[in-house]
């Protein structure tokens, strides 16, 4: 009867060390349910827009970048009856109204520079009109007596065919 404890007592434990351990049942995670599926938007980047308006045979091109109201970009306007020009675009925004510098080459002269507003919308731009500083000529008597109606408008649109011509 012993020899049978023994034997049953050595066999239990020769099948429990043969065994391998078991691994812990890892819990299934489920999703958060309150987390956002919506794709994250850099908000605080630089945004580029573009826009291209025609007036009979004449057309601009403005390719703007706008970094948290600080503006940088391009433009160029092919004219049909006069010398066109092509220059960089600096300034900021105020509200919805774009303040720019326009420093462009023109009829083979470089360094010319024009104050440009443009009031901003979602389908476009449209450029500001007033009278000229009887100085300079460049930038605006008053700022307060622009309007934005009469002027350039200029619509959306895509930034490769804006980019090539304002290269």
């Amino acid at each position: 009867m012993k020899k049978l404890i023994v034997l049953s007592t050595l066999s239990a434990f020769l099948l429990n060390c043969s065994k391998k351990p078991e691994a812990p049942v890892a819990e299934q995670v489920s999703a958060d349910t309150t987390t956002a599926a919506e794709k994250v938007t850099d908000t605080l980047g630089p945004k580029s827009f573009c826009y291209m308006g025609v007036t009979g045979r004449d057309t601009v091109f403005v390719s703007i970048d706008d970094n948290l109201g600080t503006i940088t970009g391009k433009m160029a306007s092919k004219n049909s009856e006069k010398d066109s020009n092509k220059g960089d675009l600096t300034g900021f925004r105020s509200g919805d109204t774009l303040k720019l510098t326009y420093t462009f080459a023109s009829e083979g002269k470089t360094g010319n520079r024009n104050d440009l507003y443009f009031l901003q919308t979602k389908d476009g731009l449209s450029e500001g009109t007033g009278e000229r500083d009887a100085g300079t000529g460049t930038k605006y008597a008053d700022e307060k007596k622009i309007k934005y109606t009469g002027g350039r408008i200029l619509k959306t649109a895509d930034c490769t065919k804006v980019a090539n011509a304002v290269k």
